[in-house]
């Protein structure tokens, strides 16, 4: 890893285009999972996590140089020192925190699609192993197997 620099905006070009990186990947992510192509998936999980590790370490930097230049070393402390900074490098930074949210937003949707493709994978699963399933289904004699509750009537 190089030697932090004296300015907190140095990588943020750097961060920009991991950005970009990243949500293609997860775009690409969401085709695979559209098309449930699970091999491929494999393969772009794999290639996120770098991208996020490769992410984490440029903000660490960053948060490095603020700290070196009397700044909180977060985006708080970010934000602080952009008031001294001009507003070409404001802008770009509100370019990554924008590129932040859409990546945000593609992995919250990516996860709902992981959450009904694991529902549909359990109810395949329930069915194979004999599990009641909600609705009427019928059993051999004819009667409904569905899960509401029975009612027995005791006549005394």
């Amino acid at each position: 890893m190089q030697t932090p620099g004296k300015n907190p905006a140095e990588d943020l070009g750097d961060e920009i285009k991991e950005s970009n990186v990243l949500l293609q990947l997860l775009k690409d992510e969401q085709e695979v999972l559209i098309r449930a192509d699970v091999k491929e998936l494999a393969r772009l999980t794999e290639e996120k996590n770098k991208s996020v590790a490769r992410m984490g370490e440029l903000a660490q930097r960053r948060h490095r140089v603020l700290a070196a230049a009397g700044f909180e070393a977060s985006e708080a402390g970010m934000k602080t020192w952009l008031k001294t900074a001009g507003p070409a490098i404001a802008r770009t930074w509100t370019n990554l925190l924008e590129l932040a949210q859409q990546a945000k937003e593609l992995n919250r949707i990516n996860g709902l699609l992981i959450g009904k493709h694991m529902a549909r994978t359990q109810a395949a699963l329930n069915v194979l192993h004999g599990a009641p399933q909600g609705g009427n289904m019928y059993g051999p004699n004819g009667q409904s197997t569905g899960q509401g509750g029975s009612r027995k009537l005791v006549i005394g």
